[in-house]
């Protein structure tokens, strides 16, 4: 395995800006910008540009659409189950459970899924971080979201990082 992907299994946690970009035959080309926030234990929390955000303390994953004034729990290796780089930024050590991981040459790592139903994911790393990951998600769009700016914080993230706060008016899917 490269050097970067052994680093950054033992990493307690990553920030970065993102750039995710999406095309399908449907939709075209979409770009979508934001930030994360990794720490061990399956905590997460991603804000995109447009205000959807994702927080994940370990147990839950809660995702909140600002458009809609939206919320959403759900059971996080439940989630993390059907969406694969999900799995990848929580828990990344536990990913031996529903890929095979492999070197593919050029510092690149390939995660070939063990259930078919789930994406193959290219990713390439430096220094000890992931970079890029690509992928074509289960409707046919190729996917590739880049890691900008990486970098291992020298202090834990605030307390309260990855709890979710609702907004005044939020209503709550599913309850």
């Amino acid at each position: 395995m490269p050097p970067w992907w052994e680093a950054f299994l033992s990493v307690p946690r990553v920030q970065a800006a993102f750039l995710q970009t999406s095309e399908s035959a449907v939709f075209g080309k979409l770009k979508r910008k934001g930030s994360v926030r990794l720490a061990k234990s399956g905590r997460l929390h991603v804000i995109y540009e447009d205000g959807l955000e994702l927080v994940a303390d370990g147990q839950s994953l809660i995702q909140y659409d600002p458009d809609t004034r939206t919320a959403q729990r759900m059971d996080l290796v439940a989630a993390s189950l059907e969406t694969p780089l999900l799995r990848l930024l929580t828990d990344p050590s536990k990913l031996g459970r529903t890929y095979a991981i492999e070197a593919s040459g050029k510092g690149q790592v390939r995660l070939k899924p063990l259930n078919q139903s789930l994406p193959e994911i290219q990713i390439q790393g430096a220094g000890n971080l992931p970079r890029r990951l690509a992928w074509t998600d289960a409707s046919g769009a190729s996917q590739v979201l880049e890691l900008l700016d990486a970098k291992v914080p020298a202090k834990d993230f605030p307390a309260g990082t990855f709890r979710f706060t609702p907004p005044k008016g939020t209503r709550w899917l599913g309850r």
